[in-house]
């Protein structure tokens, strides 16, 4: 199992940034996938965004030229720069590995935008 810690969220009025993190408990460059979801109330939890373990990165189409998924591998950390926020992007923010087959996910950070 990969312990997967979130951080970094906060309350934020619309138009500023927030820069979350995701400390995981093993090197993460053995990790194939690890990605940002978030779910807001009453919603479905959705894709944020991806980066592959060559590099790769995918967007929702929602926060693409807003935010930016990065990974330290030698900090074991994967980063989700969000800039330009908006009130809808309101939820809680969920860090998650896949790997082997498995994914694990973390406790979740809170991110409000206020307009």
């Amino acid at each position: 199992q990969v312990l997967l810690v979130e951080s970094g969220g906060g309350l934020v009025q619309a138009g500023g940034s927030l820069r979350l993190s995701c400390a995981a408990s093993r090197v993460i460059f053995t990790l194939n996938i690890m990605g940002w979801y978030r779910q807001a109330p009453g919603e479905q939890r959705e894709l944020v965004a991806q980066v592959q373990r060559d590099g790769t990165t995918n967007y929702a189409d929602s926060v693409k030229g807003r935010f930016t998924i990065s990974r330290d591998n030698a900090k074991n950390t994967v980063y989700l720069q969000m800039n330009r926020l908006k009130p809808e992007d309101t939820a809680v923010y969920y860090c998650n590995a896949v790997y082997l087959g498995k994914t694990d996910w973390g406790q979740g950070t809170q991110v409000t935008v206020s307009s």
